[in-house]
């Protein structure tokens, strides 16, 4: 359990329809497989004990009882696992004379409860309502197993006294389906994980929209949810169950099997739950969470091996149908902002600083389709490349061919007499290559573009990146500031996947301009305000802040979900452990945390850009920070990873 993770589970016994005796066992040896596997809570299937398929047989005493035996079997034989199950089976109550189907929630040989199916479906191929009774609102205590007393009841939550954020709801199948599904009130009353006993038939095109129900109750609930279906060995005169388990967490699946028996395992993260809760103020608590009841229950902390997905490029969506799906929603969100920009402020033409680098690519070409919205011409947009000590001729020439391509005005401005005023009328030697040396050129290029802005009543578009932003690599008041920053929301790592998208699409319309596309994402990351060596790029980024794939992951995992240092680099090894030694990644995490604090001053007074994503540094928008705090608690924690 540490950093929060707890493994998981959904399992589906192969089970033998009335037979209590063989399912008890098949139950057992899942439960000790799963406990040997390290899982800490298990879903097994809707009424597995017996079956769901029974049909008239659930009113027969002979089932019934043979269920209860079973269960107490399955008591007895599981009181050594560390684990929390809950497992489904019919339930009699004497004092209303009806059968329940129940989730019967055991931990070390203990019936904690009986969470009774509030909803009872009777329609299509379901005829529960023949046997079952509805749950809601009964609040009973039942004997069961001999003369334990056991309480049945919908509202009841198992927190676990020895894992902090861990509070577990139950609900069966179509609970799940109703259009009040009971884990929005387990959830509002304190549930982080909700576990669904189910049997749902398999039927053509059923499984995408379970999956989507079970992905999008987590993300509504910001819960785990572990979702156990019925599988092989249920009755086949009439359905076909397949086994459909899933686990989500937050609208993400984290582990999936259809067409199986078995385990299906993955690790919920409690913390990160912890954290979306504690930021929405929407999520509040259930007003009328006293009529819930809480069972405590003690499970024994471990160390919990991760399996779940952790992707190098968390900015970045893994599949190629959805990177570009993401890569045009994002070119039409940054494009629709600027049009409103250029609309609202009557803008003459927009004005791109172009270096033939990758920011100033996209800032390019998210320009040109904002153009293209406006029914306006692209050469309204005024392309100004601007080479000084560090432009190679690859960089210039790259820019000049990309700003012909895209139909821009195009113009050079050559800085560099300029900057050597500046610099003598400082005291600036040339051959002092400091900051200041980088610098004077970085603001004197946004003067040249400022300058033209006003010259022909334009808006200066801003190339900076989301992960400039967040290590400061940015001149202050240089190319840190623009009148309108559409890359500002952009990891680093998307803007190289959006420019390549747009290499793709114009293959087939504009060949050149896929090259050259190709060309700029070729050439390595760079400010280019040192004097080049052999005609080649001298000043190398990623050589002196960290790689941006490091740096993106950093920065998704500290500052979007919060997560400690130590978790960072937990998840950065998990992830990338491959790509980089543990003390490369240690290292350039240092540094993202030591940039991170201390050019908080430049995210201070951004200018104006549109969210595209989940995570803007905006001042005005997601993110409000001291601009003198201090991480001395942050470093330390990393000094304690040596």
């Amino acid at each position: 359990m540490r950093d929060g993770f707890i493994k998981v589970a959904a399992g589906t016994p192969k089970i033998k329809v009335a037979d209590c005796g063989y399912n008890a066992g098949q139950i057992i040896a899942l439960m000790k497989e799963a406990a040997e596997q390290g899982v800490k809570v298990l879903a097994l299937p809707e009424l597995c004990v017996t079956g769901y398929t029974c049909g008239d047989l659930f009113l027969q005493d002979t089932l019934l009882r043979g269920a209860e035996e079973a269960l107490g079997r399955i008591l007895e034989e599981t009181t050594e696992l560390d684990m929390l199950t809950a497992v489904g089976l019919p339930v009699r109550s004497k004092w209303d004379h009806k059968l329940y189907n129940c989730a019967a929630v055991i931990c070390k040989g203990e019936i904690l409860g009986l969470r009774p199916k509030v909803n009872i479906p009777n329609y299509g191929e379901f005829y529960e309502g023949r046997w079952f009774a509805s749950g809601r609102d009964q609040e009973a205590t039942l004997q069961l197993c001999g003369d334990e007393l056991v309480d049945m009841c919908p509202r009841g939550l198992f927190a676990c006294e020895s894992i902090p954020n861990l509070i577990v709801g139950v609900e069966i199948c179509e609970d799940l389906w109703a259009p009040e599904p009971p884990s929005a009130g387990l959830v509002q009353a304190g549930a982080t994980l909700i576990l669904n006993l189910s049997a749902s038939n398999e039927l053509a095109g059923k499984a995408a929209y379970r999956r989507a129900l079970a992905a999008g109750q987590s993300a509504r609930l910001v819960c785990g949810y572990v979702y156990a279906d019925a599988g092989e060995g249920e009755s086949t005169t009439d359905l076909v169950f397949a086994g459909h388990n899933i686990i989500a967490e937050n609208g993400t699946i984290l582990a999936e099997k259809r067409f199986d028996t078995g385990l299906t395992i993955s690790e919920i993260d409690l913390e990160k739950l912890a954290f979306e809760r504690r930021k929405m103020n929407t999520f509040r608590p259930y007003e009328e969470n006293q009529n819930y009841w809480r069972c405590s229950f003690e499970l024994e902390p471990a160390d919990t091996a991760l399996t779940r997905p952790v992707g190098k490029n968390p900015f970045v969506p893994a599949e190629a149908g959805d990177r570009r799906e993401r890569c045009e929603e994002i070119f039409t969100i940054a494009a629709l902002g600027l049009k409103k920009r250029l609309e609202h402020t009557r803008a003459s033409c927009a004005v791109v600083g172009l270096s033939g680098g990758l920011d100033s690519t996209l800032a390019l070409l998210i320009t040109a389709r904002a153009m293209d919205l406006l029914g306006r011409p692209r050469t309204d947009i005024l392309a100004v490349t601007m080479p000084c000590f560090g432009t190679t001729s690859r960089t210039k020439s790259n820019a000049q061919l990309l700003a012909e391509r895209i139909g821009a005005d195009f113009r050079t401005v050559d800085i560099g007499e300029a900057v050597k005023v500046h610099f003598r009328d400082i005291g600036q030697s040339m051959d002092d290559l400091s900051v200041t040396f980088e610098n004077g050129q970085a603001r004197e290029r946004t003067q040249v573009l400022m300058d033209l802005a006003n010259q022909r009543g334009g808006l200066v578009i801003g190339t900076g990146d989301l992960s400039e932003l967040a290590l400061g690599w940015a001149t202050y008041n240089g190319d840190h500031m623009s009148m309108y920053g559409v890359n500002g929301s952009i990891p680093k790592t998307l803007v190289r996947h959006l420019t390549a998208y747009a290499a793709d699409e114009a293959e087939g319309s504009d060949p050149e301009l896929a090259a050259v596309l190709r060309d700029i994402l070729d050439t390595p990351v760079s400010p280019e305000l040192l004097p080049p060596k052999e005609g080649e790029i001298a000043q190398r980024t990623e050589d002196l802040v960290g790689p941006y794939e490091l740096h993106d992951f950093f920065l998704y995992y500290a500052v979007r979900w919060g997560f400690s240092p130590r978790k960072v680099f937990r998840l950065a090894l998990y992830a990338l452990g491959k790509d980089y030694s543990r003390e490369t990644i240690l290292k350039w995490l240092k540094n993202f945390y030591r940039r991170f604090f201390s050019q908080q001053f430049k995210r201070s007074c951004l200018p104006d850009g549109p969210k595209v994503g989940s995570l803007a540094l905006s001042p005005r928008g997601d993110w409000r920070m001291p601009s003198d705090a201090v991480n001395t608690l942050w470093m330390e924690e990393l000094e304690n990873l040596q």
